[in-house]
């Protein structure tokens, strides 16, 4: 058995609890690994507050976490490119499970000794999301790019990848967070004004949205886009009825995302967000100070 947090059901974060999981052995293509550190995103809170019940359910004894850093433990019969004893950084969708001291894995990618524990943990699943979104939009050298939600860890990522590309990014922001949007690479506006006032102040034309936060203005965006074939969304529900993508992890694509992401964060041409560090018995006030406001950014539960 593994000590884990698990959730005994769907609602607050009183939900989460710690406890015990069998961990089974690895399957043909899965690695076990021992976790050091898990991230701990905004998706997590949906899962547990039942949002997304349909996408991930999230029976009670369950473990949450898309994301972790570890030590392979085990590895199933058709593994070649990994051995007990190797450090990876891990992608858990959609299975989940990295609230805890093992896990199972079926994405996976070696973590370099110049990267730390707690970097590669935050890692995989806001920089999959980042690099797939703008392969996605095909947004290339010379266009602009609109990205909302762009002070996030997803945010953070892709302004910086985008920029590398030759791509501006117009990144809507709280003012709070204009210098680290401008230290990315990015021209920030106000979040809380109009998209239709204040994108048009500092960009002549938008060729792409990338919705990193679910709360925003679709519909201007849209609009400033010139339509819904370039906008693509993360976490809007309402993204398909506008005709907008809600993009998903596509699982061949995975491992060549991760190795991109960890290659650039090893020679310092991607840099994250700062990170809290909680113990793994304190998921649930993880969850708690997310939710009010009081955290921002990556959250880490060491294990």
């Amino acid at each position: 058995m593994a000590r884990a947090v698990v959730a005994t059901g769907y609602g607050p974060p009183t939900v989460l609890q710690s406890g015990e999981v069998e961990v089974r052995d690895p399957g043909p293509a899965q690695i076990r690994v021992a976790v050091r550190f898990a991230g701990v995103g905004p998706t997590d809170l949906a899962i547990r507050a039942g949002h997304l019940r349909e996408v991930y359910p999230l029976p009670p004894g369950g473990v949450l976490g898309f994301e972790a850093a570890g030590t392979v433990e085990a590895v199933g019969a058709d593994v070649a490119d990994v051995s007990p004893g190797d450090e990876v950084a891990v992608f858990l969708n959609p299975t989940l499970g990295g609230y805890a001291e093992l896990v199972l894995a079926d994405f996976w990618v070696r973590k370099p000794a110049s990267v730390g524990w707690a970097a590669a943990a935050a890692l995989p699943a806001s920089a999959e999301a980042a690099i797939r979104v703008l392969n996605q939009l095909g947004i290339g050298s010379g266009e602009t790019l609109l990205l909302l939600g762009g002070a996030g860890s997803v945010g953070t990522i892709a302004t910086q990848i985008a920029v590398a590309r030759g791509v501006k990014v117009i990144s809507a922001v709280r003012p709070v967070d204009f210098a680290a949007a401008e230290a990315a690479g990015a021209t920030p506006v106000d979040f809380h004004r109009p998209l239709a006032e204040a994108v048009p102040a500092v960009a002549g034309r938008i060729d792409a949205v990338m919705d990193a936060s679910g709360r925003s203005d679709l519909e201007a965006a849209i609009e400033l886009a010139g339509g819904a074939k370039r906008v693509i969304t993360l976490s809007d529900p309402r993204g398909p009825s506008l005709g907008v993508a809600l993009s998903g992890p596509v699982p061949e694509y995975v491992r060549d995302l991760l190795a991109e992401a960890m290659g650039l964060l090893a020679t310092g041409r991607l840099r994250l967000r700062e990170r809290t560090v909680l113990p793994l018995a304190q998921a649930a006030d993880a969850h708690a100070r997310l939710e009010s406001g009081e955290l921002r950014g990556k959250i880490l539960l060491r294990i």
